[in-house]
């Protein structure tokens, strides 16, 4: 995977800058303290940070933004993951009573990573991506992001990209915040359709009635499957990927297809001749023969790892880290912009060091704003920091992680009203 000019011996001289200038801490602390509506909500929360040479630090935790950034730029993290909230300060978890340490809450989470589908895409395997299969994570990221706001009723979704070959998606209501392991299960479980492993041949498996999740995601692929499957993974076209979709087919049809396929080479017309063939069967079959929409769904459904939702202390990569093999910044999604979005276009940690260097207009005002707010200094030193940011490649990111705060700053301001017109009537 390219990654413009980035080289990770370098990423020990980079982060310090990073951490220093360019990381958004004031937002990041806004994110994880909701609006303060809980008492020690921050405090409680679980960091995890890897330093170099994979140097794993668990339970850290921190009172305050200024003593996170500190921790930070102190410790220069390669990787920095987030918890769950515990009953306790976790950086104290080793001097509270044995059983009584327990993990309370934490956004629902998904992580969709595309080697979980390299049964299905032929331009590239484990850890490659290309802008041919990127399609696959456009698909996942409309189906659930519907299916959790619609069937759900969830609202508040950040989806972001992890750096390198996938998506993660934080479910941040407070309703997902304190699902029980039962409850994240059953959420994981009903949006789980490709079943089995490498052994299985048919992973989708389709009954009457089509449920209604699987019909509002099948209007989602039938958009994507044409210049997806049949062009870019050309899924028709070569015979062992020919054969591997009529190995998904009832066998009689399989016969009439391999004899129709002799003379006709179009990956679209054979496409035709199979919804052909299902119609038929459909026609006169008792029950569902649904073969077409399965192989729609086997090629392109999303793939979910259920064990990153199902637990509560589960520990996700946090938004904004840095992802040392790629040097790409994690970095949320703008759900308006998806189907444009390039994931090397995201800026590495090279690039936006490298932007922060460049002379620009007007600099020599700001040096004389900074001196008169010296007096001020942690204001100032705020201040310079958003300069910073907007100054790189990082700005336009920043933003969606904004406008995506605003939005929950909205239902924390009801939230504190609500409990001060409570406190009001004793």
């Amino acid at each position: 995977m390219p990654s413009s000019g980035y080289d990770s011996a370098s990423l020990p001289d980079l982060l310090p800058l990073y951490y220093r200038r360019l990381f958004p801490f004031s937002q990041y602390h806004r994110w994880l303290n909701y609006g303060g509506v809980q008492k020690n909500y921050f405090q409680n929360r679980e960091f995890s940070f890897t330093l170099k040479d994979d140097i794993y630090v668990r339970y850290q935790s921190f009172t305050t933004q200024t003593e996170l950034e500190k921790e930070m730029q102190k410790m220069n993290p390669y990787k920095i993951d987030i918890g769950a909230i515990y009953s306790h300060r976790p950086n104290q978890h080793n001097t509270v009573k044995s059983g009584t340490f327990q993990a309370l809450e934490k956004e629902l989470v998904f992580d969709i990573d595309m080697t979980d589908y390299d049964d299905v895409r032929s331009c590239c395997s484990a850890a490659d991506i290309c802008s041919k299969c990127w399609t696959l994570m456009t698909i996942a990221i409309r189906i659930l992001d519907r299916a959790l706001r619609e069937d759900f009723g969830f609202q508040h979704l950040m989806w972001v990209y992890s750096g390198r070959r996938g998506v993660h998606c934080w479910v941040c209501d407070e309703a997902a915040r304190k699902l029980s392991v039962a409850a994240r299960s059953a959420v994981a479980e009903y949006l789980s359709l490709v079943k089995g492993g490498e052994e299985t041949v048919k992973k989708v498996v389709l009954t009457d009635p089509i449920h209604p999740l699987i019909r509002e995601s099948l209007t989602v692929v039938e958009r994507y499957f044409s210049g997806y499957a049949l062009q870019e993974q050309d899924i028709l076209g070569r015979k062992e990927s020919v054969d591997k979709v009529l190995g998904l087919v009832p066998e009689d049809v399989r016969k009439e297809l391999q004899k129709d396929f002799q003379n006709e080479k179009k990956p679209e017309n054979r496409w035709k001749l199979i919804k052909d063939q299902a119609s038929r069967k459909q026609s006169t079959a008792k029950k569902g023969q649904y073969f077409e929409k399965e192989i729609m769904l086997q090629y392109c459904y999303p793939r979910l790892d259920v064990n990153v939702s199902k637990g509560v202390n589960h520990l996700l990569k946090s938004p904004f880290s840095v992802h040392p093999k790629t040097g790409r910044i994690s970095v949320p999604m703008d759900l308006k912009e998806l189907d444009t979005f390039d994931p090397f276009a995201v800026p590495t940690i090279s690039l936006i060091c490298e932007e922060l260097d460049r002379p620009r207009a007007g600099e020599e005002e700001e040096k004389q704003e900074d001196a008169k707010e010296m007096e001020n200094e942690k204001d100032a030193a705020e201040k310079r920091k958003i300069r910073d940011y907007k100054r790189t490649s990082l700005a336009k990111y920043v933003k969606c992680f904004d406008q995506f705060l605003d939005g929950m700053a909205r239902s924390w301001k009801g939230e504190l009203l609500r409990k001060s017109d409570l406190q009001k009537e004793f």
